[in-house]
């Protein structure tokens, strides 16, 4: 059990006592509500173009075993979207962050059980790439793809692998914390969910 609150300043506690009021009143908050709109503003970027094709989800939800897809596959744009926006304004902020966090652990996961594999091309891409490459291909993605595209592949997953983690780990503490200083949650309910 913890015996001081997280975001406990106590004077005392501190090595510099006399910068307690600048954390209780500056960075805290301005920190909590910055990375509240980036968890949020994230999920609002992301979202976007799942919102304007709601049903492009259908078989890749399905695939993952959600039943039925078009259900799901609108249903999780609109959390990620509309989910992401309530995020930034700090409203309902702990069930919302919840459910998102649920799903991004899920996209965690997925990205986890399955990698973008080992290379982009076949050893006869590779031979194509090497015999007319200089024609057919930028000299970035020559590089990229010499090896097959191995290490480009390696570094997306690497990078879907870790984004996952990052989102899904803000998403669930607001989840525990709420929203926040500046919250609507904070303005508008005497309760805390």
């Amino acid at each position: 059990m913890v015996d001081h609150a997280v975001f406990d300043n106590a004077p005392a506690d501190l090595v510099i006592p006399a910068l307690a009021p600048l954390y209780e009143r500056i960075a805290q908050p301005m920190a909590w509500s910055l990375f509240r709109l980036a968890i949020g503003g994230m999920l609002v970027v992301e979202g976007w173009p799942k919102i304007i094709a709601p049903f492009a989800q259908v078989g890749f939800v399905e695939g993952i075993g959600m039943h039925p897809g078009w259900f799901w596959s609108p249903f999780l744009a609109g959390l990620q979207f509309f989910g992401g926006m309530f995020i930034v304004a700090g409203l309902l902020t702990r069930p919302v962050a919840l459910a998102n966090a649920v799903m991004l652990a899920i996209t965690l996961w997925f990205h986890h059980a399955h990698p973008y594999g080992d290379a982009f091309l076949t050893q006869a891409g590779i031979d194509a790439l090497k015999n007319n490459g200089q024609e057919l291909f930028t000299p970035a993605a020559v590089a990229r793809l010499a090896d097959g595209g191995s290490r480009f592949l390696e570094q997306v997953q690497v990078k879907a692998e870790l984004a996952s983690l990052f989102w899904t780990g803000g998403a669930f503490l607001f989840a525990a914390f709420g929203g926040g200083y500046l919250s609507l949650d904070r303005r508008l309910f005497r309760k805390s969910f």
